[in-house]
Parts: C-alpha cells; sequence; structure tokens
C-alpha cells in the first residue's frame, strides 16, 4: 500500500472546532461522513451543521450512507461486542450499494486526502477502519486534539 493514506476520526470526544483543526493540521480536503444516519445529538455533528461548517474552513462534505453500520452492527457495538460488529459489517460491505460506495471512496481518495467519519472516538470499535481499510491505502487515525482549558 502507497500513496496518501485515508484518515479517519470519531467525534464522540470531539466538539466541532476541535474536529475541524485536526482535520485542517493533517490536510484534509474531503470529510466522508460513513454513518447510516447523519444525524446526531451532539451539537454540531448532524449533516446540515456539519456540512456547514466544514464548507467554511474550506472543507468539502460528502455522505456515503451506503458504507454506515447496518442496525444490528450499531446495537451490538452498544453492548461491547466488536467482534459481531465487525461480522455484521463485513456481510453488509460485500453488498451492491456498499460496494459501489466503496468504489467511489476509492476513486475520490486516490485523487485528494479523505478523512472518514464516525461517532466511535477508539477506531478499533468502529466500522470505519474496517472501511478505510478496504480502500486500499495507507490508514491514518486522526483524534480530534485536546480540549481548550477553561
Amino acid at each position: 500500500m502507497s500513496g496518501t493514506p485515508v484518515f479517519t476520526i470519531g467525534y464522540e470526544e470531539a466538539t466541532p472546532p476541535r474536529l475541524l483543526g485536526a482535520l485542517s493540521a493533517a490536510g484534509v480536503a474531503v470529510l466522508v461522513d460513513v454513518r447510516a444516519l447523519a444525524n446526531s445529538r451532539r451539537p454540531g455533528f448532524a449533516k446540515r451543521a456539519l456540512s456547514a461548517a466544514l464548507e467554511g474552513a474550506g472543507i468539502g462534505y460528502l455522505h456515503l450512507p451506503a458504507l454506515g453500520t447496518p442496525a444490528a452492527g450499531r446495537q451490538a457495538v452498544r453492548e461491547g461486542r466488536a467482534d459481531e460488529m465487525r461480522r455484521i459489517f463485513g456481510a453488509h460491505l460485500q453488498g451492491v450499494e456498499a460496494q459501489a460506495a466503496l468504489a467511489a471512496l476509492r476513486d475520490l481518495a486516490r485523487r485528494q486526502p479523505v478523512c472518514l467519519l464516525c461517532l466511535e472516538a477508539d477506531p478499533a470499535r468502529c466500522h470505519r477502519t474496517l472501511v478505510a481499510e478496504a480502500v486500499g491505502l495507507p490508514v491514518r487515525h486522526l483524534a480530534p486534539g485536546p480540549a481548550a482549558p477553561g
């Protein structure tokens, strides 16, 4: 594997400014949202607010819901069964829609730096790592950075 890495980031422990800072520092051109549903109870991380903040920072936004974890996989993670989530998501990733989205992501990642976004802070517990590995480029996990003192 050679080339620009595919970055990943989880927003679980982030604020929108910290997320934007990490993306900008890494030189990310497009944030690819790989949540099945691009909504969030956390302020600033629902699709509309997130895409507007990214646009203001000069970073593109692309939502690929076909690369999101099915409901059963999300439930497995919530219950601490990461291996089961990987199995469920692995089967999902073989589907026609997921394969088409993965091909589009692979093409985009070969042209410009992308970062995959999901909630989970720990990339080892998140499906975004499986998506990033499937792209076939090096993978680099970003962290949103420390909270501002206050």
